[in-house]
């Protein structure tokens, strides 16, 4: 999914698009066939239209729901909530598109590619098949130096100090207004499309400052449609300030989210391609299922051992390695919080 923008993809050539976007390294495929029997892996890939469209409506109900409250009742502290709650949700419509790149959150691939697209990327700022192609390269090079989402969470471990500096960022602000920056570059072409945090400047190529206006609005053009439905959706129901909600809730919140989310999935771990040891599966109560963690994301080590069961699936798959002993005890976002905040230590 999603993190603030920036950069390039690895210079390994992304897979084509008639190919399958969960092909895994074969260290991964064998470890694979190892715990899970062919029924077993059938019933666990098993999509469903009904559950991803579910999926869909219920993370619109939500934010709906929200903005319904903050409507009714404008304060302080419901204010606060729905930044939180929203936040969330954006989070959680990009784990949609996440799900919808795998192929994953609706049997039908029209739907993944269509409807996940503009109902979960674009209100977001995502674009499916740009992140398909970043996303495909992350899963086939996940712990090594080729991995383009390295930069994600390789400075960690970090003292409290700088760890308070990069959350204080996130929560004013500036780390949402630097991604928007990104985003916009990357819309008219200046930087080479990616969800990561390395900037890798595109040539030229004898364009001129209008190419480059042309090319922002082409790309602009279905995230800004997208974000006019939904501000005139709230103008008719004579509430049109709601959208500033969203807007706030996209710069300050959610790239905190974000960065929580992208240290708890990789962060201090092995430098490996073994799956086993490169992703993390976290622990999830109600408050990060609301925030850090929405459709169980957090079982990210899961996923990765096999990227085509649907995320409603994961915790089926989870009970089923924790019962041949092949996962790890997951820690909690506060025990991963803890560990990324610890530093190095070197020897003397």
């Amino acid at each position: 999914m999603t993190a603030s923008p920036a950069t390039a993809f690895d210079k390994t050539a992304p897979a084509p698009e008639s190919a399958t976007p969960t092909v895994l390294p074969a260290t991964t495929r064998r470890k694979v066939n190892e715990l899970f029997t062919r029924e077993q892996i059938a019933q666990l890939t098993a999509r469903s239209d009904w559950r991803g469209a579910w999926a869909i409506l219920s993370t619109w109900g939500v934010i709906a729901a929200t903005f319904a409250v903050l409507a009714r009742w404008p304060n302080a502290f419901t204010f606060i909530g729905a930044l939180a709650v929203i936040a969330g949700r954006q989070l959680c419509l990009a784990i949609l598109q996440h799900e919808g790149s795998h192929g994953t959150l609706f049997k039908t691939r029209w739907m993944n590619d269509v409807i996940v697209d503009w109902l979960c990327a674009r209100p977001v700022w995502q674009h499916l098949h740009k992140y398909r192609a970043h996303h495909f390269v992350h899963h086939t090079k996940t712990g090594t130096e080729a991995d383009p989402d390295l930069l994600l969470h390789v400075d960690y471990p970090v003292t409290r100090r700088s760890m308070a500096r990069k959350f204080l960022r996130d929560i004013t602000g500036l780390t949402g207004l630097k991604t928007i920056y990104g985003l916009i570059l990357m819309d008219a072409g200046v930087l080479k499309w990616t969800v990561s945090n390395d900037i890798q400047w595109l040539p030229r190529n004898g364009r001129r400052w209008y190419h480059y206006v042309g090319s922002a609005l082409r790309n602009m053009a279905p995230m800004l449609l997208a974000n006019a439905v939904l501000w005139g959706i709230l103008a008719l129901t004579g509430h049109a300030w709601l959208y500033g909600v969203w807007a706030l809730a996209y710069i300050t919140p959610l790239p905190l989210f974000i960065r929580i989310r992208s240290i708890a999935e990789h962060g201090c771990l092995a430098r490996t391609p073994d799956m086993f040891l490169n992703t993390r599966t976290t622990r999830a109560g109600w408050l990060a299922r609301i925030t850090v963690a929405p459709v169980h994301v957090n079982y990210h080590l899961e996923h990765h051992v096999m990227a085509s069961v649907p995320y409603y699936r994961l915790p089926l798959m989870h009970r089923m390695l924790r019962d041949k002993h092949a996962l790890p005890a997951e820690p909690g976002y506060l025990d991963v919080l803890r560990q990324a905040c610890t530093p190095v230590t070197t020897a003397a």
